[in-house]
Protein backbone atom coordinates (compact mmCIF):
# COMPACT_ATOMS: atom_id res chain seq x y z
CA UNK A 1 0.00 0.00 0.00
CA UNK A 2 1.23 3.65 -0.46
CA UNK A 3 1.75 7.14 1.32
CA UNK A 4 1.75 10.49 -0.39
CA UNK A 5 4.80 12.19 -1.62
CA UNK A 6 5.19 15.73 -1.03
CA UNK A 7 3.38 17.87 -3.86
CA UNK A 8 5.45 20.55 -5.47
CA UNK A 9 8.35 22.97 -3.73
CA UNK A 10 7.87 24.25 -0.25
CA UNK A 11 9.32 27.34 -0.49
CA UNK A 12 8.47 28.68 3.28
CA UNK A 13 11.28 31.37 4.33
CA UNK A 14 12.18 30.72 7.89
CA UNK A 15 11.09 32.87 10.56
CA UNK A 16 7.57 33.79 8.51
CA UNK A 17 4.22 32.50 9.32
CA UNK A 18 3.92 29.05 7.34
CA UNK A 19 1.41 28.53 4.25
CA UNK A 20 -1.47 25.64 5.67
CA UNK A 21 -1.02 22.81 2.87
CA UNK A 22 2.82 22.08 2.14
CA UNK A 23 4.74 20.07 3.77
CA UNK A 24 8.22 20.15 6.11
CA UNK A 25 11.66 19.61 4.98
CA UNK A 26 13.02 16.53 5.00
CA UNK A 27 15.76 14.75 7.55
CA UNK A 28 18.81 13.57 5.23
CA UNK A 29 18.10 16.44 2.82
CA UNK A 30 21.22 18.76 2.79
CA UNK A 31 20.66 22.54 2.50
CA UNK A 32 20.36 24.35 -0.69
CA UNK A 33 23.63 26.45 -1.76
CA UNK A 34 22.52 29.45 0.26
CA UNK A 35 23.73 27.53 3.60
CA UNK A 36 26.97 29.27 3.68
CA UNK A 37 28.16 28.75 7.33
CA UNK A 38 31.26 30.12 8.57
CA UNK A 39 33.11 27.06 9.44
CA UNK A 40 32.55 23.46 7.89
CA UNK A 41 30.79 24.27 4.43
CA UNK A 42 29.49 20.99 3.05
CA UNK A 43 30.11 20.53 -0.37
CA UNK A 44 27.24 18.37 -1.25
CA UNK A 45 24.45 18.85 -3.25
CA UNK A 46 20.66 18.29 -2.20
CA UNK A 47 19.84 14.75 -1.72
CA UNK A 48 16.85 12.89 -0.93
CA UNK A 49 15.33 12.55 2.72
CA UNK A 50 16.48 10.09 5.17
CA UNK A 51 13.59 7.31 5.19
CA UNK A 52 11.53 9.09 1.95
CA UNK A 53 9.62 6.80 0.11
CA UNK A 54 11.05 5.05 -3.39
CA UNK A 55 9.27 7.11 -6.38
CA UNK A 56 6.13 5.87 -7.36
CA UNK A 57 5.37 3.38 -4.04
CA UNK A 58 3.22 6.28 -2.07
CA UNK A 59 1.35 8.03 -4.96
CA UNK A 60 -0.61 10.80 -3.88
CA UNK A 61 -4.58 10.47 -3.12
CA UNK A 62 -3.75 6.62 -3.13
CA UNK A 63 -3.43 4.31 -0.04
CA UNK A 64 -3.47 5.97 3.17
CA UNK A 65 -5.43 9.53 3.58
CA UNK A 66 -3.32 11.92 5.56
CA UNK A 67 -3.52 11.96 9.39
CA UNK A 68 -4.66 15.16 10.42
CA UNK A 69 -3.26 17.00 14.05
CA UNK A 70 -4.95 15.08 16.80
CA UNK A 71 -8.14 16.25 17.90
CA UNK A 72 -8.41 18.41 13.99
CA UNK A 73 -9.78 17.82 11.25
CA UNK A 74 -7.64 17.11 8.12
CA UNK A 75 -6.28 19.25 6.09
CA UNK A 76 -7.52 19.55 2.52
CA UNK A 77 -4.34 18.56 1.02
CA UNK A 78 -0.67 18.05 1.93
CA UNK A 79 0.56 18.55 5.47
CA UNK A 80 -1.01 20.73 8.26
CA UNK A 81 1.19 23.90 9.24
CA UNK A 82 4.51 23.21 10.95
CA UNK A 83 4.72 27.06 11.79
CA UNK A 84 5.27 26.10 15.76
CA UNK A 85 3.58 24.68 18.63
CA UNK A 86 0.61 27.15 18.91
CA UNK A 87 1.44 30.41 17.38
CA UNK A 88 3.58 31.82 14.02
CA UNK A 89 7.52 31.40 14.59
CA UNK A 90 9.05 35.28 15.05
CA UNK A 91 10.45 36.86 11.92
CA UNK A 92 14.41 37.56 11.53
CA UNK A 93 15.45 34.85 8.92
CA UNK A 94 16.37 34.84 5.79
CA UNK A 95 14.33 32.77 2.87
CA UNK A 96 15.76 29.64 2.96
CA UNK A 97 14.99 28.44 -0.03
CA UNK A 98 13.22 25.69 0.48
CA UNK A 99 15.56 23.54 2.90
CA UNK A 100 15.21 19.89 2.55
CA UNK A 101 12.39 19.91 -0.23
CA UNK A 102 12.65 16.37 -2.15
CA UNK A 103 14.28 17.23 -5.56
CA UNK A 104 12.36 15.50 -9.06
CA UNK A 105 13.48 12.37 -9.69
CA UNK A 106 15.48 12.31 -12.80
CA UNK A 107 15.06 8.36 -13.24
CA UNK A 108 12.06 6.42 -14.73
CA UNK A 109 9.79 4.13 -12.54
CA UNK A 110 11.84 0.84 -11.04
CA UNK A 111 11.33 -2.08 -13.41
CA UNK A 112 9.19 -5.54 -11.64
CA UNK A 113 11.95 -8.16 -11.07
CA UNK A 114 12.14 -10.82 -13.52
CA UNK A 115 11.69 -8.32 -16.29
CA UNK A 116 14.28 -7.60 -18.64
CA UNK A 117 16.97 -4.53 -17.37
CA UNK A 118 16.98 -1.15 -18.86
CA UNK A 119 19.13 -0.29 -21.11
CA UNK A 120 23.42 0.61 -19.33
CA UNK A 121 22.54 -2.80 -17.72
CA UNK A 122 20.77 -1.24 -14.83
CA UNK A 123 17.69 -2.58 -13.05
CA UNK A 124 15.46 -0.21 -11.85
CA UNK A 125 15.99 3.26 -10.55
CA UNK A 126 17.92 4.08 -7.53
CA UNK A 127 15.87 4.34 -4.18
CA UNK A 128 14.10 6.76 -2.98
CA UNK A 129 14.24 9.19 -6.21
CA UNK A 130 17.94 10.47 -4.75
CA UNK A 131 20.06 11.55 -8.02
CA UNK A 132 23.62 11.32 -7.75
CA UNK A 133 25.34 12.51 -5.80
CA UNK A 134 28.40 14.51 -5.34
CA UNK A 135 32.21 13.83 -3.51
CA UNK A 136 33.24 11.42 -1.17
CA UNK A 137 32.60 12.15 2.03
CA UNK A 138 34.55 10.34 4.85
CA UNK A 139 37.75 8.27 4.47
CA UNK A 140 38.54 5.41 1.78
CA UNK A 141 36.62 1.83 1.41
CA UNK A 142 37.07 0.02 4.21
CA UNK A 143 37.65 -4.12 4.74
CA UNK A 144 33.75 -5.05 4.29
CA UNK A 145 31.94 -4.16 1.05
CA UNK A 146 33.77 -3.07 -2.21
CA UNK A 147 32.85 0.20 -4.37
CA UNK A 148 29.89 -0.62 -6.89
CA UNK A 149 31.98 -0.67 -10.23
CA UNK A 150 33.67 -3.81 -8.84
CA UNK A 151 30.62 -5.18 -6.98
CA UNK A 152 27.80 -4.98 -9.02
CA UNK A 153 29.20 -4.31 -12.24
CA UNK A 154 28.34 -0.71 -12.76
CA UNK A 155 30.35 2.34 -13.10
CA UNK A 156 31.32 4.24 -10.02
CA UNK A 157 28.60 5.53 -8.25
CA UNK A 158 28.60 8.64 -6.15
CA UNK A 159 28.29 9.06 -2.24
CA UNK A 160 25.55 10.03 -0.85
CA UNK A 161 25.79 13.48 1.00
CA UNK A 162 25.95 13.54 4.89
CA UNK A 163 22.21 14.60 6.34
CA UNK A 164 21.34 18.36 7.88
CA UNK A 165 23.41 18.76 10.89
CA UNK A 166 26.07 15.87 10.34
CA UNK A 167 28.80 18.43 9.15
CA UNK A 168 30.43 19.79 12.08
CA UNK A 169 30.15 23.49 12.20
CA UNK A 170 27.44 23.90 10.00
CA UNK A 171 24.70 26.55 10.45
CA UNK A 172 21.58 28.43 9.17
CA UNK A 173 22.08 31.96 7.77
CA UNK A 174 19.79 34.99 9.24
CA UNK A 175 19.34 36.38 13.13
CA UNK A 176 18.70 33.74 15.77
CA UNK A 177 18.09 36.49 18.24
CA UNK A 178 14.36 36.84 18.15
CA UNK A 179 14.62 32.76 19.15
CA UNK A 180 17.19 32.78 21.51
CA UNK A 181 15.96 35.61 23.74
CA UNK A 182 12.91 34.27 23.40
CA UNK A 183 14.36 31.36 25.21
CA UNK A 184 16.04 33.11 27.35
CA UNK A 185 13.28 34.71 28.52
CA UNK A 186 11.09 31.67 28.80
CA UNK A 187 13.78 30.51 31.66
CA UNK A 188 14.69 33.54 33.32
CA UNK A 189 13.45 34.59 36.72
CA UNK A 190 10.91 32.43 38.79
CA UNK A 191 9.06 29.78 36.91
CA UNK A 192 9.50 28.11 33.43
CA UNK A 193 7.88 28.84 30.41
CA UNK A 194 7.20 25.44 28.57
CA UNK A 195 5.27 26.27 26.26
CA UNK A 196 7.22 29.10 25.00
CA UNK A 197 9.86 26.38 24.67
CA UNK A 198 8.35 23.62 23.03
CA UNK A 199 6.31 26.14 20.28
CA UNK A 200 10.18 27.57 19.61
CA UNK A 201 12.62 24.59 19.87
CA UNK A 202 10.08 22.01 17.83
CA UNK A 203 9.66 24.17 14.45
CA UNK A 204 13.42 24.06 14.15
CA UNK A 205 15.04 22.46 11.48
CA UNK A 206 18.91 20.96 12.07
CA UNK A 207 21.01 24.06 10.83
CA UNK A 208 18.46 26.61 12.44
CA UNK A 209 18.83 24.76 15.71
CA UNK A 210 22.62 25.17 15.88
CA UNK A 211 22.53 29.06 14.80
CA UNK A 212 19.73 29.36 17.68
CA UNK A 213 22.13 27.55 19.64
CA UNK A 214 25.34 29.43 18.96
CA UNK A 215 23.93 32.86 19.35
CA UNK A 216 22.12 32.35 22.85
CA UNK A 217 25.65 31.46 23.94
CA UNK A 218 27.01 34.53 22.11
CA UNK A 219 24.37 36.57 23.67
CA UNK A 220 23.99 35.83 27.36
CA UNK A 221 27.45 33.74 27.97
CA UNK A 222 25.19 30.87 29.17
CA UNK A 223 24.49 27.68 27.26
CA UNK A 224 21.52 26.68 25.98
CA UNK A 225 22.07 23.17 26.87
CA UNK A 226 22.76 23.72 30.17
CA UNK A 227 19.82 26.08 30.99
CA UNK A 228 17.10 23.48 30.09
CA UNK A 229 18.62 21.34 31.99
CA UNK A 230 18.78 23.12 34.67
CA UNK A 231 15.32 25.01 34.32
CA UNK A 232 13.17 21.23 33.37
CA UNK A 233 12.87 17.38 34.22
CA UNK A 234 12.24 14.03 33.19
CA UNK A 235 11.46 12.54 29.75
CA UNK A 236 10.46 16.39 29.02
CA UNK A 237 14.01 17.71 29.81
CA UNK A 238 15.39 14.67 27.90
CA UNK A 239 13.13 15.28 24.46
CA UNK A 240 14.45 19.37 24.66
CA UNK A 241 17.52 18.33 25.01
CA UNK A 242 17.65 15.83 22.09
CA UNK A 243 16.37 18.92 19.64
CA UNK A 244 19.12 21.58 21.31
CA UNK A 245 21.76 19.24 20.89
CA UNK A 246 21.08 18.35 17.41
CA UNK A 247 21.13 15.03 15.30
CA UNK A 248 24.45 14.23 15.37
CA UNK A 249 25.71 15.38 18.95
CA UNK A 250 22.58 13.88 20.06
CA UNK A 251 23.50 10.62 18.49
CA UNK A 252 26.96 10.45 19.82
CA UNK A 253 25.33 10.92 23.50
CA UNK A 254 23.28 8.10 23.00
CA UNK A 255 26.11 5.66 21.79
CA UNK A 256 28.30 6.71 24.81
CA UNK A 257 25.35 6.44 27.10
CA UNK A 258 24.52 3.00 25.49
CA UNK A 259 28.41 1.84 25.55
CA UNK A 260 29.07 2.82 29.44
CA UNK A 261 28.73 1.30 32.07
CA UNK A 262 27.98 -2.45 32.69
CA UNK A 263 25.97 -3.87 29.95
CA UNK A 264 25.07 -2.55 26.73
CA UNK A 265 21.90 -1.04 25.33
CA UNK A 266 21.52 -2.89 21.66
CA UNK A 267 18.74 -1.47 20.89
CA UNK A 268 20.45 2.28 21.16
CA UNK A 269 23.19 0.92 18.88
CA UNK A 270 20.41 -0.51 16.25
CA UNK A 271 18.41 2.76 16.64
CA UNK A 272 21.49 5.20 15.79
CA UNK A 273 23.68 3.54 13.50
CA UNK A 274 21.67 0.53 11.35
CA UNK A 275 20.04 1.88 8.11
CA UNK A 276 22.52 4.79 7.90
CA UNK A 277 24.59 6.47 4.99
CA UNK A 278 28.26 6.08 4.79
CA UNK A 279 28.33 9.82 5.15
CA UNK A 280 26.64 10.29 8.39
CA UNK A 281 28.63 7.17 9.87
CA UNK A 282 31.81 8.47 9.28
CA UNK A 283 30.26 11.92 10.85
CA UNK A 284 29.31 9.94 14.38
CA UNK A 285 32.25 8.37 14.25
CA UNK A 286 34.60 11.12 13.79
CA UNK A 287 32.42 13.30 16.32
CA UNK A 288 32.17 10.50 18.76
CA UNK A 289 36.33 10.74 18.88
CA UNK A 290 36.28 14.71 18.56
CA UNK A 291 34.27 14.36 22.11
CA UNK A 292 35.13 11.17 23.91
CA UNK A 293 39.04 10.66 22.72
CA UNK A 294 37.83 7.36 22.02
CA UNK A 295 37.68 5.32 19.04
CA UNK A 296 33.70 4.11 18.33
CA UNK A 297 34.65 0.67 16.20
CA UNK A 298 37.22 0.41 19.43
CA UNK A 299 34.14 0.80 22.20
CA UNK A 300 31.46 -1.13 20.69
CA UNK A 301 34.21 -4.30 19.86
CA UNK A 302 34.90 -3.92 23.64
CA UNK A 303 31.17 -4.24 24.45
CA UNK A 304 29.81 -6.97 22.02
CA UNK A 305 31.25 -10.40 21.37
CA UNK A 306 31.78 -12.90 18.73
CA UNK A 307 29.57 -12.51 15.61
CA UNK A 308 27.29 -9.83 16.03
CA UNK A 309 30.63 -7.62 17.01
CA UNK A 310 32.07 -8.67 13.33
CA UNK A 311 28.44 -7.51 12.33
CA UNK A 312 28.76 -3.88 13.57
CA UNK A 313 32.44 -3.77 12.64
CA UNK A 314 30.80 -3.93 9.00
CA UNK A 315 28.53 -1.50 9.25
CA UNK A 316 30.98 1.02 11.35
CA UNK A 317 33.00 0.44 8.17
CA UNK A 318 30.51 2.72 6.55
CA UNK A 319 31.20 0.74 2.96
CA UNK A 320 27.27 -0.11 1.94
CA UNK A 321 26.45 0.44 -1.62
CA UNK A 322 25.14 3.86 -2.18
CA UNK A 323 21.68 4.86 -2.90
CA UNK A 324 22.86 6.06 -6.42
CA UNK A 325 24.23 2.92 -7.49
CA UNK A 326 21.96 0.56 -9.74
CA UNK A 327 20.15 -2.18 -8.83
CA UNK A 328 21.56 -5.18 -11.72
CA UNK A 329 19.55 -8.46 -11.84
CA UNK A 330 22.03 -10.53 -12.21
CA UNK A 331 23.74 -9.22 -9.45
CA UNK A 332 20.52 -9.71 -7.46
CA UNK A 333 19.88 -13.40 -8.24
CA UNK A 334 23.63 -13.96 -7.30
CA UNK A 335 22.83 -12.78 -3.37
CA UNK A 336 19.50 -14.53 -3.39
CA UNK A 337 21.76 -17.91 -4.50
CA UNK A 338 24.36 -17.08 -1.51
CA UNK A 339 21.40 -15.73 1.11
CA UNK A 340 19.68 -19.31 0.55
CA UNK A 341 22.84 -21.36 0.41
CA UNK A 342 23.82 -19.57 4.17
CA UNK A 343 20.19 -20.47 5.37
CA UNK A 344 17.83 -22.43 4.26
CA UNK A 345 20.23 -24.22 2.07
CA UNK A 346 22.36 -25.59 4.56
CA UNK A 347 22.19 -27.75 7.75
CA UNK A 348 23.37 -24.63 10.20
CA UNK A 349 23.75 -20.95 9.39
CA UNK A 350 26.49 -19.27 7.51
CA UNK A 351 26.05 -15.82 9.33
CA UNK A 352 28.96 -14.15 8.40
CA UNK A 353 27.84 -14.23 4.60
CA UNK A 354 23.92 -13.33 5.68
CA UNK A 355 25.48 -10.22 7.77
CA UNK A 356 27.94 -9.28 5.04
CA UNK A 357 25.46 -9.12 2.17
CA UNK A 358 22.68 -7.62 4.39
CA UNK A 359 25.28 -4.98 6.05
CA UNK A 360 26.65 -3.87 2.58
CA UNK A 361 23.80 -3.69 0.01
CA UNK A 362 21.24 -0.30 -0.33
CA UNK A 363 18.36 0.03 0.61
CA UNK A 364 17.16 -0.53 -3.22
CA UNK A 365 19.37 -3.36 -3.59
CA UNK A 366 17.55 -4.93 -0.54
CA UNK A 367 14.23 -4.27 -1.73
CA UNK A 368 15.50 -6.22 -4.94
CA UNK A 369 16.81 -8.85 -3.10
CA UNK A 370 13.80 -9.66 -0.78
CA UNK A 371 11.26 -9.53 -3.48
CA UNK A 372 13.49 -12.10 -5.38
CA UNK A 373 14.16 -14.64 -2.70
CA UNK A 374 10.58 -14.63 -2.02
CA UNK A 375 9.63 -15.09 -5.63
CA UNK A 376 12.08 -17.78 -6.17
CA UNK A 377 12.02 -20.00 -2.91
CA UNK A 378 8.59 -18.71 -1.89
CA UNK A 379 9.30 -17.65 2.02
CA UNK A 380 10.07 -14.10 3.28
CA UNK A 381 13.29 -13.38 3.47
CA UNK A 382 12.42 -12.06 6.39
CA UNK A 383 10.77 -15.00 7.68
CA UNK A 384 14.14 -16.72 7.21
CA UNK A 385 16.16 -14.82 9.07
CA UNK A 386 13.87 -14.77 11.68
CA UNK A 387 14.01 -18.82 11.91
CA UNK A 388 17.75 -18.37 11.58
CA UNK A 389 18.87 -16.19 13.82
CA UNK A 390 18.31 -14.85 17.12
CA UNK A 391 18.98 -11.85 19.75
CA UNK A 392 20.34 -9.03 18.78
CA UNK A 393 22.08 -10.55 15.89
CA UNK A 394 18.55 -10.97 14.66
CA UNK A 395 16.84 -7.82 15.56
CA UNK A 396 19.70 -6.29 13.76
CA UNK A 397 19.64 -7.68 10.38
CA UNK A 398 15.70 -7.27 10.49
CA UNK A 399 15.97 -3.79 10.71
CA UNK A 400 18.13 -3.48 7.79
CA UNK A 401 15.90 -5.52 5.78
CA UNK A 402 12.82 -3.77 7.00
CA UNK A 403 15.33 0.10 6.09
CA UNK A 404 15.54 -1.50 2.59
CA UNK A 405 11.61 -2.89 1.81
CA UNK A 406 9.55 -0.13 3.62
CA UNK A 407 11.64 1.99 6.30
CA UNK A 408 8.74 4.33 6.82
CA UNK A 409 6.54 1.08 8.60
CA UNK A 410 9.37 0.23 10.19
CA UNK A 411 9.71 3.51 12.21
CA UNK A 412 5.87 3.11 13.22
CA UNK A 413 6.14 -0.25 14.49
CA UNK A 414 9.22 1.06 16.30
CA UNK A 415 7.16 3.69 18.27
CA UNK A 416 4.27 1.00 19.11
CA UNK A 417 6.78 -1.02 20.31
CA UNK A 418 7.83 1.44 22.92
CA UNK A 419 4.43 1.90 24.44
CA UNK A 420 3.16 -1.53 24.01
CA UNK A 421 2.32 -3.83 26.98
CA UNK A 422 2.94 -2.34 30.74
CA UNK A 423 4.96 0.58 30.90
CA UNK A 424 6.20 3.00 28.37
CA UNK A 425 9.97 3.14 27.04
CA UNK A 426 9.69 6.80 27.55
CA UNK A 427 13.32 7.08 26.74
CA UNK A 428 13.04 5.05 23.22
CA UNK A 429 9.52 6.88 22.57
CA UNK A 430 11.15 10.24 23.23
CA UNK A 431 14.19 9.62 21.21
CA UNK A 432 12.45 8.47 18.17
CA UNK A 433 10.02 10.82 18.03
CA UNK A 434 12.63 13.50 18.09
CA UNK A 435 14.97 11.52 15.16
CA UNK A 436 12.22 11.26 12.93
CA UNK A 437 10.82 15.18 13.57
CA UNK A 438 13.97 16.01 11.64
CA UNK A 439 12.51 14.84 8.92
CA UNK A 440 8.84 16.39 8.68
CA UNK A 441 7.67 14.36 5.78
CA UNK A 442 8.85 11.52 6.83
CA UNK A 443 7.09 12.08 10.20
CA UNK A 444 3.66 12.35 8.21
CA UNK A 445 4.78 9.52 6.29
CA UNK A 446 4.65 7.13 10.02
CA UNK A 447 1.92 9.09 11.37
CA UNK A 448 0.06 7.49 8.28
CA UNK A 449 1.50 4.11 8.19
CA UNK A 450 0.84 3.84 12.08
CA UNK A 451 -2.62 4.18 11.36
CA UNK A 452 -2.77 1.88 8.45
CA UNK A 453 -1.08 -0.95 10.64
CA UNK A 454 -3.18 -0.16 14.24
CA UNK A 455 -5.89 1.47 13.12
CA UNK A 456 -5.26 4.29 15.46
CA UNK A 457 -3.90 7.84 15.59
CA UNK A 458 -0.33 8.14 16.40
CA UNK A 459 -1.10 11.66 18.34
CA UNK A 460 -3.95 9.32 20.55
CA UNK A 461 -1.52 6.76 20.90
CA UNK A 462 1.10 9.26 22.31
CA UNK A 463 -1.47 11.37 24.70
CA UNK A 464 -2.78 7.84 26.06
CA UNK A 465 0.76 6.92 27.20
CA UNK A 466 1.95 10.18 28.57
CA UNK A 467 1.03 13.19 29.97
CA UNK A 468 2.27 16.77 31.03
CA UNK A 469 5.13 18.57 29.12
CA UNK A 470 6.67 15.32 27.82
CA UNK A 471 3.34 14.73 25.68
CA UNK A 472 2.59 18.31 24.77
CA UNK A 473 6.23 18.16 23.39
CA UNK A 474 5.81 15.06 21.39
CA UNK A 475 3.01 16.32 20.14
CA UNK A 476 4.08 19.12 18.96
CA UNK A 477 7.13 17.21 16.86
CA UNK A 478 4.63 14.77 14.95
CA UNK A 479 2.02 17.69 14.35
Amino acid sequence: MAWPPPQGSYQQPYGAPPPTHFPQPGYQQPPPNQYAPPHGHSPYPQQQGYGAPPPGQYPLNQGYPPQSSYGQPPPPQGYPSQGGYGQAPPRGYPSQGGYGQPPPSPYPPQQGYGQPPPPQGAYGAPPYGAPPQQGPYGGPQGQYGAPASQLYGAPMTQPTPPSPGYVPNQVAPGDGSPDAEALRKAMKGFGTNEATLIQILTRLDPLQMALVRTTFHQRFMHSLESDIHNETSGYFREGLLAIVRGPLSQDVHNLHKALAGAGTKEVVLNDVLIGRSNADINAIKQEYHRIHKRSLENDVRGDLSAKTERLFAMILAATRQEESAPVILQMVDQDVTELHRATEGKTGTDQITVCSIISNRSDGQLRAIAQAYEQRYRSPLEKVIANEFSGHMKDALLLMLRAGTDRVMRDAILLEDTMKGPGTKDDLLVNRVVRYHWDRNHMQQVGRAFHHKYKKDLGARIRGDTSGDQEKLLLACIQ
